[in-house]
């Protein structure tokens, strides 16, 4: 089959044309959450842990470039902590800060981490925390994982049932 100049260019448009129309379809807005603290940020069941953590001036610490995990208690997990201990925590900012440093850990880790027997993670608080799967369940510590794996760019967020305690120091 022969073409001619005219031809072949009116097709080779049309073909660019095309093309162009279907890359312009690609999106680049959904990647998800920017951040560790815009998953907290954004999932309703954490909005008292976001609260919390923003009162205690640990936002940085969650959207930093420094990859970090939350095992975060959920909403329902903070209403079983008794009131005047909620209300002490708000009048110590150190304590506080302790108490939601304990619930983080340096480093991305993944619910397919975590294996069987348990494994001791460090905290950003200086504790130590122990995270054991059984079955299709992860624990840590005494609680049970809800929801796992809500990825951002710097850290995942694990939400759990309840509130992890410090050491006493």
């Amino acid at each position: 089959m022969t073409f001619r100049p005219t031809r072949r260019l009116v097709l080779t448009a049309a073909t660019l044309g095309a093309l162009l129309q279907f890359a312009g379809c690609a999106t680049t807005g959904n990647m998800g959450p920017a951040t560790v603290q815009s998953v907290v940020g954004s999932t309703a069941e954490l909005s008292t842990f976001n609260k919390l953590v923003t009162s205690a001036g640990l936002g940085d610490v969650l959207s930093g470039s420094n990859p970090v995990t939350v095992f975060a208690p959920s909403d329902e997990a903070f209403k079983a902590v008794p009131a005047a201990t909620l209300d002490k925590l708000a009048k110590d900012p150190a304590a506080l800060k302790a108490l939601l440093q304990h619930h983080m850990v340096a480093g991305t880790v993944r619910s397919s981490d975590i294996l069987a027997g348990g494994a001791p993670l460090a905290t950003l608080g200086g504790g130590k925390i122990t995270a054991s799967k059984a079955g299709g369940f992860v624990t840590v510590d005494e609680s049970l994982v809800t929801k796992a794996d809500l990825f951002a760019p710097n850290g995942a967020v694990h939400i759990i049932d309840r509130v992890l305690t410090p050491p006493k120091k």
